[in-house]
């Protein structure tokens, strides 16, 4: 869960699910005359739509704290056995019929413990602290990944996983907060390039549903897209049973997002 306490009292609860259907709907628009557009198509945007539905089982009964009287935000939720079986599902899902989506999801969920790999220069990745059993978890995922790889052009591969990598955080940047001044760097323009190939994306709020982006990657000017959401009435909660029940009472809203 994506936490947003607003200055009302009420908080923003977004699901890892509906954040990945917001990257999807990027990835599906990005190219134009100055970025090259996806390849493969339907592989790369089939990954980012349903990149986080490892988060899915999690997201039908959401673990509550004692001591803060609330929801853990996603970054804050334990590695726990059942939620790395969740991270494994979603790529098991896929490799059936989509190999190479199935490796795009693997190589993010992984590097997401190993600082995206150094794709990106900014934001700042900061690294994060795991135990033995996603250590383990890791080792395993990044042997299987490498035999994967063999597959496919490497360099495609990686050029895509860059671009995974900035769309997931544009999809944070949209979700954790109303957008704000920033860029991302560096976000690559072509394949064929170096690993570290890639320009400055600046992203300025023009509104707090406006952002404008520099250069603008997309296929369509004023672009739309939509991340649903539920509003509690409150922030903290008595026990887990009345969050729960706000939770499943709190009604879905939609922002709308017009990129220009």
């Amino acid at each position: 869960m994506i936490l947003r306490k607003e200055p009302d009292g009420t908080m923003i609860m977004i699901n890892q699910t509906d954040h990945s259907r917001l990257v999807g709907q990027m990835a599906a628009h990005w190219g134009n005359e100055n970025f090259e557009a996806v390849k493969p198509f339907g592989s790369i945007v089939r990954a980012a739509s349903y990149h986080d539905y490892g988060w899915l089982r999690y997201e039908t009964w959401p673990a509550f704290d004692d001591k803060t009287g609330t929801t853990p935000d996603f970054r804050s939720v334990p590695g726990t056995p059942r939620q790395l079986e969740g991270y494994a599902w979603v790529p098991d899902w896929l490799v059936n019929d989509d190999p190479y989506a199935s490796l795009i999801i693997k190589m993010h969920r992984t590097g997401l413990w190993r600082e995206r790999y150094k794709s990106i220069q900014h934001p700042v990745q900061s690294s994060r602290t795991q135990g033995a059993e996603i250590d383990n978890f890791i080792a395993k995922a990044e042997a299987e990944q490498e035999r994967e790889r063999k597959a496919f052009d490497v360099e495609e591969l990686w050029t895509n996983f860059r671009l995974f990598e900035v769309w997931d955080l544009l999809g944070l940047y949209f979700c954790c907060a109303d957008p704000c001044d920033d860029y991302f760097e560096p976000v690559p323009v072509r394949y064929g390039g170096d690993r570290q190939e890639g320009l400055r994306m600046t992203v300025t709020a023009v509104t707090p549903r406006k952002v404008r982006f520099d250069p603008f990657p997309f296929d369509k000017k004023g672009l739309t897209i939509q991340l649903n959401y539920k509003r509690l009435p409150k922030q903290t909660f008595a026990d887990a049973d009345e969050f729960r029940a706000a939770y499943f009472k709190a009604e879905t809203e939609m922002m709308n997002f017009e990129l220009v």
